[in-house]
């Protein structure tokens, strides 16, 4: 029993997500968690704000799924399938994040001085998340999808699009945090 409490190696998850894609490419689904808000938004209402909203919502229920799904296997496995709270980084990812000030590096979760509710009387934190907040949103949209749609069901797909998507993303990334995270703090 004790594999339950230890991450899943990619021979075992990576075949488990391959499946669930066929599945969805067999019945002619798509997966994505930006799709998610566009649907809750347009479910509540949004659509007579907004024309992007204005869609057929009930066709895209199913996918809601993927978000409870998220919210209650991340409750389980933090609560009940977790030996240690701390993610496992190298000692040199720990040092590096050491010297900009993240003194929680391999103690905690998320780094708590960006996370923890002191935090948010920090007004350069509230700015960082708030900035980096839109232009997650802002990128999401103008790629027409998020990481999980682009990587995971725009690959399995063969998409071209999805394929340059996920190239923009990791370079993205690695200019964030090589570039201007360090400058941040």
């Amino acid at each position: 029993m004790s594999w339950i409490f230890e991450p899943w190696p990619w021979y075992i998850s990576g075949p488990l997500i391959a499946f669930i894609m066929f599945l969805l490419i067999m019945v002619g689904k798509n997966f994505g968690m930006s799709d998610n808000l566009r649907t809750i938004c347009a479910i509540c209402g949004a659509s007579n704000k907004a024309d992007f909203f204005k869609f057929d919502w009930n066709a895209q229920k199913w996918n809601l799924v993927v978000i409870f799904g998220a919210a209650i296997g991340g409750f389980i496995g933090a609560q009940f399938l977790t030996t240690d709270s701390a993610v496992a980084i190298s000692s040199s990812s720990i040092d590096a994040l050491n010297t900009l000030g993240f003194t929680s590096a391999g103690n905690a979760y998320l780094p708590t001085e960006l996370y923890e509710i002191d935090s948010l009387l920090n007004i350069k934190t509230i700015l960082i998340l708030a900035i980096g907040g839109l232009l997650v949103g802002f990128g999401t949209r103008y790629a027409g999808g998020c990481t999980s749609g682009h990587a995971i069901s725009g690959l399995s797909d063969l998409q071209l699009p999805s394929l340059i998507a996920v190239v923009g993303f990791f370079i993205g990334g690695l200019v964030m945090i090589h570039g201007i995270f360090p400058l941040l703090f």
